[in-house]
């Protein structure tokens, strides 16, 4: 029996807990699975299951996909496969009152604590103060925001033994997934249940890239040596993800600064002229698109189903999507692809949008105007920026609520807005009526609704209209109008978020490198741009900061290449020379 079955058989043959750490594709997913349908056939009681615990909504997509070829029907329907989000809700949902809290709860959205706060973060002054009315929200309100889920879940199992005896006899054997980023209080949830239960986690030493969050670090996987005492087991860097292909090991490379000098199975490259003139990123994005489909069909028998396009940060992962898209100045022909991005401001005027789509009485047009520049207001506001604008179109709001009528463009063009869609009516049909919306804000001219229409634009890159929808058609089944359109809205985006929202990605996706951590494609581009600054122009593969010999941006490299099974292309400028591929032919 070789090595690898040997150290998979002392996994499935542990009785205590386990510490398994590979590289990506090692099998970690795998055998975990094996081992909770191991747990499963020794026997459960009635509404026990195995929990399998992981961060990303990706992440437990792709492990749905496996279970379905680790265990039978009836084993996963003991397959209890969930986000730590999900897992916390479940918890704080059902018992958040003994914190205090108001027995019904609800979710404090991204898009809405941005507008609510703002858009501040941790280094803005007011931040203290936000965190401070965060916790009212919580325990008076009963609205609770995502980061608030772990340290209040965390605090209901510190303070209820029953609560944490109950939760580990319903789930006996607990695999966390991507362990060493397990931040402060998830950490701490899972220490508290491991003297009640089994625990089993999965970590990459050398993935690590979320340690720029609060209790994210380098010291994770001592705790978890430290706290469990578990079976530790490596299964190192063999690969199961892309095992026809050197995609790993070119990845190794680049971690590990080793350049060999020669070509990788599974890696090629795709250059351009990074200024004079400025590239036409459709141009150079379907070119490269053809390049990597053309080496995936070389490389393998089956046609390719998920493509990413991977970018440092969010301004170029917007950037590369309108150039799919063929906005000026990146003329051409568009691509189908979905965008997973920053989407507070484009969540908040599609509930602007929503709020059209509800029945109006004229003879409140004036308070209907009030509430649409408050709705226009909270979105703008999300982004953090634009502030003059928003305490002025809050002003204006109060005016008019206080009897005060207004005749400023935007005013007036609400009025013509509101009154013309009451006039025309909607069909019913949800995708015909949004367009309706988004066409009527465009004709409008004025420029804050123009504003509204191009941040609707972005839902058809985010991919949300057919959850958005069903809410919408259920609406006007019931009363022949869209009556609760933002709440069916809102409803739709928190299942999205928190509660179902598990879809295997399909087709061409864009994002940033740490949006792909847990996700793999079949084929990835990963576009490295050229960075002009004061000191020249940089790479945009070596992170600011991070001095020579580059350990961070190595890292976040390192998963961006390993997110694909079949080919890696890097679209590389033709200058500045890059540090971190240094010595590489590709």
């Amino acid at each position: 029996m070789n090595e690898p079955c040997l150290l998979r058989d002392s996994i499935l043959a542990c009785e205590g807990h386990a510490l398994v750490t590979g590289g990506p594709g090692s099998g970690k997913t795998t055998i975990a699975l094996r081992k909770a349908v191991k747990r499963i056939q020794q026997g459960m009681t009635p509404g026990q299951s195995a929990l399998f615990l992981s961060f990303s909504r990706a992440a437990v997509a792709r492990i749905l996909d496996a279970a379905k070829l680790e265990a039978t029907a009836a084993e996963q329907e003991q397959l209890s496969i969930q986000t730590f989000h999900s897992f916390f809700w479940d918890i704080l949902k059902a018992h958040a009152y003994l914190l205090g809290a108001p027995r019904k709860l609800s979710i404090l959205l991204p898009q809405d604590e941005k507008a609510l706060s703002g858009g501040i973060d941790d280094e803005d002054d007011e931040w203290d103060k936000w965190l401070i009315e965060r916790e009212r929200l919580f325990c008076e309100e009963g609205r609770i925001a995502f980061d608030l889920f772990a340290p209040n879940a965390t605090r209901l199992l510190a303070t209820s033994s029953h609560l944490l005896s109950s939760l580990a006899r319903r789930h006996p054997i607990i695999i966390v997934d991507e362990a060493q980023d397990t931040g402060q209080f998830a950490w701490q949830c899972i220490e508290m249940l491991a003297p009640h239960a089994q625990i089993v986690c999965l970590a990459d030493l050398e993935q690590q890239i979320f340690d720029y969050l609060p209790g994210v670090g380098p010291e994770r996987i001592a705790a978890i040596r430290a706290a469990l005492r578990p079976l530790e087991v490596d299964l190192g860097t063999q690969n199961h993800r892309s095992p026809d292909s050197e995609i790993l090991i070119f990845a190794n490379d680049i971690l590990a600064g080793q350049a060999r000098g020669a070509p990788y199975k599974g890696i090629s490259s795709f250059s351009y002229r990074p200024e004079n003139p400025t590239p036409n990123w459709n141009h150079v994005l379907r070119r490269a698109i053809a390049q990597l489909l053309s080496k995936i069909r070389a490389e393998s028998d089956s046609r390719p189903q998920t493509l990413a396009i991977l970018v440092s940060n969010n301004r170029s992962a917007l950037r590369m999507s309108n150039a799919l898209n063929a906005i000026e100045p990146n003329v051409g022909k568009a691509v189908r692809h979905k965008l997973l991005f920053d989407e507070a401001e484009a969540l908040l005027s599609a509930r602007f949008a929503a709020f059209l789509l509800e029945p109006k009485d004229l003879a409140q047009l004036e308070l209907d105007v009030a509430a649409s520049m408050e709705l226009i207001a909270a979105a703008r506001r999300a982004t953090g920026q634009a502030k003059a604008a928003v305490s002025k179109l809050l002003e204006q709001a109060g005016k008019i609520r206080g009897g005060k009528t207004l005749n400023i463009n935007i005013v007036k063009a609400l009025r013509g807005l509101i009154s013309g869609l009451h006039a025309d009516g909607f069909t019913g049909d949800p995708a015909t009526d949004w367009l309706t919306v988004k066409y009527a804000l465009r004709a409008t001219g004025q420029n804050e609704l123009l504003r509204v229409a191009s941040q609707l634009d972005f839902l058809v890159a985010f991919r949300r209209g057919h959850r958005i929808s069903a809410g919408l058609a259920n609406e006007w089944l019931r009363d022949g109008a869209y009556t609760n359109a933002r709440l069916a809205l809102d409803q739709a985006l928190a299942q999205e978020q928190i509660l179902d929202g598990i879809e295997a990605p399909a087709g061409l996706q864009v994002m940033n490198f740490h949006k792909a951590k847990g996700k793999q494609f079949d084929g990835v581009v990963i576009v490295r741009e050229a960075r002009r600054t004061a000191a020249g122009v940089q790479s945009s593969f070596v992170w600011r900061g991070d001095e020579a010999p580059h350990p961070k941006s190595r890292k976040v490299l390192r998963v961006g290449i390993t997110r694909a099974r079949i080919h890696t292309l890097i679209v590389n400028p033709m200058w500045p020379a890059c540090p971190i591929l240094r010595g590489h032919k590709l």
